[in-house]
């Protein structure tokens, strides 16, 4: 095997890895605040590519005016969605909440048709279009740029739950909603922050998906991948989402050179089921302790 085409190879699927751990990270981050497992994170991302979209080629507002706005729309449209359909559930099963989001990624797909029909679309480019060469490997522009957007905004999410007041309140909701509530945090509205910023995250991530791609109603696939990398790595580990990330992109990449690309799916859920069988929690997920 030419080492510079394996070097390739594992680029192009570290930039998708990338994108995979971005938006995991907006469906970690759901689940640790909240306890719900969002199965419509791909669609919330399609959304986000949606918006871009129609401010940008229907509105024609310029690409530094349409992405804050496609990430303000994102934002508000995930505060609707905790305050209408996730706040109500809180006491209930996990599996109704679950059943929430399932009617949830359903009803987003079918508002895109409505609006923009399930014809695909293609983004106003904004992004430099000369081939990367790092060596003897080319990378395709968009997969590198976009890699490292996702780079950029994953560290700046990280900084700021780590420094901000709203990020400390997140992450002392995600330790023990309980003691939050003792301590004065405000949980509900903390619950509202989280689906914000994962709603807003997931739209970057789309735009940048959208902008390789094309946008299509079927851009929730997407979440299938990131599913599988948040599983992988752990439902409730920041950290398990961006090593999951990468590895889930790197197979995907390997074994759609290799073995065409109608096997991904099967090789990254394969690669799920193997890591469950040793791990059932994922690789970096907490260890929860039932009590009889």
């Amino acid at each position: 095997m030419d080492g510079w085409l394996l070097f390739e190879i594992t680029l192009a699927g570290l930039g998708t890895g990338g994108l995979y751990a971005l938006t995991g990270l907006a469906f970690v981050l759901i689940y640790k605040a909240t306890r719900v497992v969002n199965i419509a994170i791909g669609e919330m991302l399609m959304l986000g590519a949606y918006l871009f979209f129609a401010f940008s080629s229907g509105a024609g507002l310029p690409i530094w005016l349409a992405v804050p706005g496609a990430l303000l729309a994102s934002g508000a449209f995930g505060a609707l969605i905790e305050r209408v359909a996730i706040r109500p559930m809180l006491g209930e099963s996990p599996i109704s909440s679950f059943m929430v989001t399932v009617g949830l990624s359903s009803i987003l797909v079918g508002l895109v048709e409505l609006v923009w029909t399930a014809d695909q679309q293609r983004l106003p480019e904004f992004m430099p279009q000369q081939h990367v060469v790092i060596g003897q490997a080319f990378v395709a522009p968009k997969i590198f740029y976009g890699f490292w957007i996702a780079v950029l905004l994953i560290a700046a999410a990280l900084l700021l739950f780590r420094f901000w007041r709203g990020g400390v309140a997140l992450r002392a909701t995600a330790g023990d909603q309980m003691a939050a509530y003792s301590v004065g945090i405000d949980v509900p509205r903390v619950f509202s922050l989280a689906w914000v910023a994962a709603a807003m995250i997931a739209a970057v991530a789309g735009i940048v998906v959208g902008s390789i791609g094309g946008i299509s109603s079927a851009m929730g696939v997407f979440g299938l991948s990131v599913l599988v990398v948040v599983i992988f790595g752990g439902l409730d580990s920041v950290l398990g989402s961006l090593v999951g990330g990468a590895i889930v992109g790197i197979v995907e990449a390997l074994v759609g050179f290799y073995a065409g690309g109608e096997y991904k799916l099967l090789a990254t859920f394969s690669l799920l089921v193997l890591i469950l069988l040793v791990r059932p929690y994922g690789l970096f997920g907490t260890h929860e302790i039932e009590r009889l």
